[in-house]
């Protein structure tokens, strides 16, 4: 594992070639610079099971029974969460090593080559994940290319604790989606899309996380919120339109854009035992991941593709995740 620091007068980046992962993140406040990412040391970073942080794919979220068919071929993916593929397999985007194409002060460009039939997907895709720091802002960059159809979807997994408390009950969180995925009990989806409006799941004005959690069988089933949200756009130029998802303490707002049609909310459900970065571990809900995506298990609904999550050959495959810290 080699680390990369990214740093000025507003954050402190710290990056991993293992994963392209990132590390650390620390918030310059007044009087202190805070850690505002769920995360563990580097010498346990192969020890924690919860992608802290890593690039996940390549395919993010989950494909159901490890499988899917495309272009008349039937594909048979390794299987790593019961019966189900997620975030790639058994060694996903995050437990490799990414080459360093470029690494300056203010941005890092990490590089990876799936080989045609890697965990069991169809196609060749090159892919790159590049870290740029700009004032209050952390960019994420993804771009791939492949010589077959193929499913693919890349994004970060940072889980946030904006405040340091042992949960995220008390962050709030505001998300710009009119529906969400239902899902059952191993996170696949097993209905259509569903309008938060009268549920748990809207989030579309600033609530507590805690305020719904575990409030109806929609979360029960999964211990709480993990599920995708469709977002809605307001416009093509992410600079013009209102943040996608915004968490927020006392001090500290993060505001979340990104050119991805779906989030995933995960509120760190299954995080108990989890290596910390003190020698201790966090407790279930000590973080919350806010994952841009397609939807999990698109690969098998068709009807889904428009959103993305079926890369075409020699189509490029660029998107951007959008991290900005303010002060309040």
């Amino acid at each position: 594992m080699n680390l990369y620091f990214l740093e000025n007068e507003y954050l402190k980046i710290t990056l991993s070639d293992l994963g392209a992962s990132w590390l650390s993140c620390l918030v310059k406040l007044p009087n202190e610079e805070r850690e505002v990412l769920v995360t563990t040391s580097a010498e346990n970073w192969q020890k924690q099971t919860a992608y802290f942080g890593a690039t996940v794919g390549r395919y993010a979220n989950r494909i159901a029974n490890g499988c899917y068919q495309l272009n008349g071929k039937s594909y048979q993916l390794a299987k790593n969460n019961g019966e189900n593929s997620l975030h790639g397999g058994v060694l996903g985007a995050d437990k490799q090593v990414w080459g360093v194409e470029f690494a300056t002060a203010q941005a890092v460009r990490f590089q990876k080559v799936f080989a045609d039939g890697e965990e069991g997907f169809g196609g060749e895709v090159t892919s790159y994940v590049e870290y740029r720091l700009k004032g209050n802002q952390l960019e994420v960059i993804f771009d791939a290319i492949s010589n077959q159809d193929t499913p693919f979807c890349l994004t970060n997994h940072a889980y946030f604790n904006l405040s340091n408390e042992e949960t995220i009950h008390q962050h709030k969180l505001q998300i710009n989606a009119d529906y969400y995925l239902p899902v059952a009990e191993n996170g696949i989806p097993n209905q259509a899309l569903k309008a938060v409006e009268n549920t748990s799941f809207d989030f579309r004005q600033a609530k507590f996380i805690g305020q719904d959690l575990l409030k109806d069988q929609d979360q029960k089933c999964v211990k709480g919120y993990d599920h995708a949200f469709l977002l809605a756009k307001k416009s093509a130029d992410l600079t013009a339109c209102t943040p996608d998802a915004v968490l927020s303490v006392a001090d500290i707002t993060l505001e979340l854009r990104t050119t991805k049609p779906a989030l995933q909310l995960y509120t760190g459900n299954w995080l108990a035992g989890q290596p910390n970065k003190t020698g201790g571990s966090y407790a279930d809900y000590a973080g919350v991941a806010l994952e841009p995506e397609f939807f999990p298990d698109t690969p098998n609904h068709p009807e889904w593709w428009h959103f993305g999550g079926i890369l075409k050959a020699n189509e490029v495959y660029q998107h951007f995740i959008r991290y900005q810290f303010n002060l309040n």
